[in-house]
């Protein structure tokens, strides 16, 4: 499995997104600038330019049924963005990513996202801002490593954290973000 993280956000500038667009192919330009503002652009550009870095062929994707990108008998690739970072992983095997910047939650999401252990969990944290983002990016990248994303998650994300013996995952935190990375056991 390889990863790269990109958390050097002075990169995201209007000049830095025209930069990028000539070193990608005419499918990533297009879905790149489907994007309203200048972070989802350069993000798109920059996390495409970090797979091919991870050696990621450059051929067309395809999608999936639930709408997650993969490359027909190519490696296996996932990507997640937040305002902190960028983060892309390639394995040969199912992989998910997923990071996610710190940010205020509520009782009443916890209350939804989590299972009553994770929310024990995160009450008792010293920092339940950072114990919430930890759990939350866990989910992600698991549903992202079983290629469905929560579309395809049935009924509350509260549950689907209890079915992970297929997976390993590990989960580091910065002063910033934090994020997760799932593969097969």
């Amino acid at each position: 499995m390889r990863m790269l993280i990109e958390d050097n956000m002075a990169l995201c500038t209007d000049a830095e997104v025209q930069r990028l667009l000539p070193l990608v192919s005419p499918q990533r330009r297009e879905t790149a600038l489907r994007y309203k503002h200048t972070f989802g652009q350069w993000a798109s550009l920059r996390s495409w330019l970090m797979l091919r870095e991870l050696g990621l062929p450059d051929e067309p994707w395809q999608y999936n049924e639930y709408g997650k990108p993969y490359i027909p008998n190519g490696p296996h690739f996932s990507i997640s963005h937040c305002k902190q970072g960028i983060a892309v992983a390639v394995d040969e095997q199912p992989v998910g990513i997923d990071i996610e910047s710190y940010r205020d939650i509520t009782p009443e999401l916890i209350a939804y996202t989590m299972s009553e252990a994770e929310q024990e969990q995160i009450n008792a944290a010293q920092d339940p801002i950072k114990a919430f983002t930890e759990l939350w990016t866990r989910k992600e990248a698991y549903v992202k490593f079983l290629g469905t994303g929560l579309a395809g998650v049935p009924g509350n994300p509260r549950q689907y954290l209890d079915h992970t013996a297929d997976a390993t995952l590990v989960t580091k935190a910065t002063d910033k973000y934090a994020y997760t990375i799932c593969t097969k056991s």
